[in-house]
């Protein structure tokens, strides 16, 4: 006798066929897709989420929009249309080539296009051909070094592949009976898990789901979405994620606490800025309440990301990038609170401004997505302890970094001055901090290379520049005590060494990509970082000359 699942094994097939003729409108329910939970690279997550993290690897955007005059559609509509209907997404603009050696120089497309459809680049002889000597390189010398185009054609093809997933319906929904980190399977092979009336009851729900997405039927899509959702969860309770783990990770998604937090923050160092010769209590008041919000917001940003993940949440740029702006406002914060000056407040929120912006604003340079560790990550004591302890160091120095800015600014605008030694003096302990840092983050980095890697010390490219950052530190410290500059080559030395923090930090993982530390790799972001460079380098010199007249 056949099972219940065989007489259903070839209707999502069927009607794959007959869905080009048909055309999707509809906006899904939000929440109703959300409790809907995929497995995507060792993660259960809502539906929604994977939906926002794709089209954002696909187009770049966080909406699609083709054109300037044509109207915005999200992710979820976006995603699940060429997931029920992928005939009809051939041949329209989805996939990001921006690169324009890539784009012009080796396939020929337009210069001034950034979406291609999938046809032009899967039918693109000169891809292909790059792609498969660059197959053959790595199989010749699987440690070398990739050029910034095969890094971009590599980059490229998981895009193609991501979009492929999505045309032939790998949308693991299925969830393992028995293990929580089991694989899911697609619903077309639900029956190699329940090969029952359970199962066959998921696959009706899905057909229902897709036939009314197919007829622009919303009321009855959602409808079969939220039945769909609770019969998979039956399928394996112990295994499928709770409504409320779900509905909290939309809700995280949808509130975006660090954009709240960088708006207080702006908030913040408006107030400070204007209130500084006038109305300066109230205003240092102000600026105080709106300096603890952002960071109220921040605090709740990082919990809602332990909670989501279980990890602490420092393992890409994006996390580093946020929890830079978090050690910056926290040492601002307890500093402020001995000091009362107002200088570390107002040094303090620009910076935070400005990480949080950039963490916000670049979503293909800073990943914002929530994924499982790599294997040599799994360890949270030495996690925590290690990468925790680096960044903060890094949080010290921008904020020794900022104050700097603050002295060498009342340098250009007055260079005769000689009122600012207690700035120095701010400044000095704000840089004896981020030394004692940084030197326990290396010292714990080594300690935790030897119970990983079974060594101490290699020269692997993150190790050497940690250790050129700290020594540059270390000899603006030793060159004030030993007489050799004041303050002045303090504030010098604190913008020109973060240098060699940027370079530690965001230079070996997007400019030199290569070393141990390869799960922190990353393109994009170049002319952002070089520009950063260039300006910090423009005002020491402008400030030097200045200082030098006098």
């Amino acid at each position: 006798m056949k099972s219940p699942i065989s007489n259903l094994k070839f209707l999502p097939l069927l009607l794959l066929l007959v869905g080009s003729a048909f055309a999707a409108d509809i906006v899904p329910d939000d929440a109703q897709l959300a409790q809907l939970a995929v497995q995507d690279r060792g993660r259960k997550k809502p539906f929604t989420t994977l939906a926002q993290e794709s089209l954002l690897t696909l187009t770049g955007k966080s909406d699609y929009q083709p054109t300037e005059v044509s109207p915005k559609q999200n992710a979820a509509t976006v995603l699940i249309d060429l997931w029920m209907q992928p005939d009809k997404w051939e041949r329209k603009p989805l996939i990001q080539v921006s690169y324009q050696p890539l784009a012009v120089g080796v396939m020929g497309l337009p210069a001034k296009q950034k979406l291609f459809s999938y046809r032009e680049i899967a039918d693109s002889v000169p891809l292909r051909t790059l792609l498969t000597d660059l197959q053959r390189q790595r199989m010749r010398t699987p440690n070398a070094e990739l050029t910034p185009l095969q890094k971009q054609a590599q980059q490229l093809a998981e895009r193609v592949r991501l979009y492929e997933s999505w045309a032939r319906g790998q949308v693991a929904l299925v969830p393992h009976p028995s293990k929580t980190d089991g694989i899911w399977l697609p619903i077309q092979d639900i029956g190699n898990y329940y090969n029952d009336a359970s199962g066959a009851a998921a696959q009706n729900a899905f057909v229902a789901m897709r036939e009314a997405w197919l007829k622009n039927d919303a009321a009855t899509f959602d409808t079969a979405v939220g039945k769909l959702s609770k019969q998979l969860a039956a399928l394996s309770p112990g295994v499928y994620p709770t409504p409320d783990e779900l509905a909290f990770e939309r809700f995280y998604q949808h509130f975006h606490p660090f954009r709240w937090a960088w708006i207080a923050y702006a908030l913040a160092a408006i107030v400070l800025g204007v209130t500084s010769g006038w109305l300066e209590k109230p205003g240092y008041k102000l600026g105080w309440i709106l300096i603890l919000l952002g960071f109220g917001f921040q605090i709740f940003g990082f919990y809602s990301r332990i909670a989501i993940a279980g990890r602490p949440p420092v393992t890409n740029m994006y996390e580093t990038v946020v929890w830079l702006a978090f050690g910056t406002v926290l040492f601002a914060i307890i500093l402020e609170a001995i000091y009362r000056c107002r200088y570390f407040l107002l040094a303090a929120a620009p910076v935070a401004v400005l990480s949080l912006v950039l963490a916000d604003a670049l979503p293909t340079v800073l990943d914002s997505s929530i994924n499982p560790l790599v294997p040599v990550l799994r360890n949270n004591f030495w996690l925590i302890i290690h990468v925790l302890t680096i960044t903060l160091s890094y949080a010290a120095f921008a904020l020794a970094m900022a104050v700097a800015h603050i002295v060498l600014g009342k340098i250009l605008a007055n260079p005769k001055r000689n009122d600012l030694a207690m700035l120095h003096n701010y400044l000095y302990r704000t840089l004896q901090v981020g030394v004692l840092l940084l030197a326990t983050g290396t010292i714990l980095g080594g300690v935790w290379a030897n119970y990983s890697w079974g060594r101490f010390w290699d020269w692997d490219p993150k190790e050497t520049w940690a250790l050129i950052a700290l020594l540059c530190y270390l000899l603006v410290l030793h060159g004030r005590i030993a007489g050799w500059w004041g303050g002045f080559g303090l504030a010098v030395g604190s913008v020109v060494c973060f240098l060699a923090v940027l370079m530690a930090w965001y230079g070996v993982n997007f400019v030199l990509g290569k070393g141990l530390h390869s799960y922190g790799f990353g393109t994009g972001g170049y002319s952002y970082a070089l520009a950063f460079v260039i300006a910090e380098l423009i005002f020491v010199a402008l400030a030097i000359f200045k200082k030098r007249q006098v």
